[in-house]
């Protein structure tokens, strides 16, 4: 990890001079925090992904987790609103699965504490997966062999499939859902030749632009918090009146939804920014298409500032050296129901 004094050595030592910012700008760890009631186990992981990938959570049959967050691409469906049971589509960009266990609170508007909490969520959301309620689900979970079995080797006891038990093979299967080794987090290691000169000036420009107030922390999305806690800023932060008309980003009360207070309108949780280039499009509303009018929609509505050309282009490459290694994800072989099927809606 480096702190102040030798990230500006490394980029003086690459010919980038000048930069003034403070700090420290850590890699990405290669280990998820879980929590104590919850430790990550080969076998909840494993059921944990089965339940991920199956359709058979939502009241149609055709909805899973991985619908929304795909793993086989960006952790997320490149989609202004994602498509739910009976073709309804949501009002906010799914944000990426991928080291989403680095968030403090979970859902652009932090009304998760844990991953735990938000697994349960989408599964009775009319609009995305659309079940009646979680009982409807682990009764119909009962029925099929390979879960009981998997339940009872991730958890034991006679009766372990419950919804708990769910969120909580689902939350640790995310877990494991990391992308470390990224081109920024070798130079973070202190491989000076990692980042071309173009993203090490876009390095520098992210933090003298001041990008980097709220995009710090190993996963560019805060300070490392408590679970619970939630880092979250205002969007926009600055009124513009021609933004505003092409993207219509006010229309969404953001943090407010959840808390009802006055001092929450317009606050969102703050996203990773690893593997950014991957999920267009940007913000919660998913209005803006690519990574360059997304940096200079930021730099605009949350700095006050213009950015010229040579800027943004430095940026969006520091950017794209934040796309990690995604580890190996084989297709998960659901349990079957062998000779029947369910009345799906």
């Amino acid at each position: 990890m480096y702190k102040l004094g030798t990230l500006i050595g490394a980029l003086a030592l690459a010919g980038v001079s000048g930069v003034t910012f403070a700090g420290e700008w850590p890699a990405l760890p290669s280990k998820a925090p879980e929590p104590a009631d919850n430790p990550t186990t080969e076998a909840k992981v494993e059921l944990g992904k089965q339940l991920y990938h199956d359709p058979r959570l939502s009241s149609s049959g055709t909805v899973a987790c991985a619908s929304c967050h795909n793993v086989s691409a960006g952790g997320e469906d490149n989609r202004a609103g994602s498509v739910g049971v009976k073709a309804q589509v949501g009002g906010r960009s799914a944000p990426t699965v991928w080291n989403a266990a680095f968030n403090s609170v979970q859902f652009w508007d932090g009304r998760a504490a844990s991953l735990e909490a938000q697994a349960k969520g989408p599964v009775t959301n009319p609009i995305e997966m659309g079940a009646k309620s979680w009982d409807d689900v682990v009764a119909r979970l009962k029925l099929i062999p390979g879960y009981v079995e998997g339940f009872g080797k991730a958890f034991g006891g006679a009766d372990a499939v419950t919804a708990d038990n769910a969120a909580k093979a689902i939350a640790a299967y995310e877990r494991t859902l990391i992308t470390p080794n990224s081109a920024y987090d070798k130079f973070a290691n202190g491989d000076s030749g990692a980042l071309t000169e173009q993203q090490q000036r876009g390095l520098k420009a992210f933090a003298e632009v001041g990008c980097v107030s709220c995009h710090s922390g190993p996963a560019f999305n805060g300070p490392a918090l408590p679970q619970g806690t939630g880092f979250f800023q205002k969007f926009p932060t600055y009124d513009n009146g021609a933004i505003e008309a092409q993207y219509n980003f006010t229309k969404d009360l953001g943090r407010y939804d959840v808390t009802k207070n006055e001092a929450d309108k317009h606050f969102f949780k703050v996203p990773t920014l690893r593997n950014i280039a991957l999920t267009a499009p940007y913000f919660h509303n998913g209005k803006v298409k690519n990574l360059d009018d997304a940096v200079r929609v930021m730099a605009k509505t949350q700095l006050n500032k213009d950015l010229d050309a040579q800027q943004v282009g430095d940026i969006v490459a520091f950017l794209n050296g934040l796309t990690g290694e995604f580890p190996k994800q084989e297709i998960a072989r659901l349990p079957a129901y062998a000779g029947k099927t369910f009345d799906f809606e």
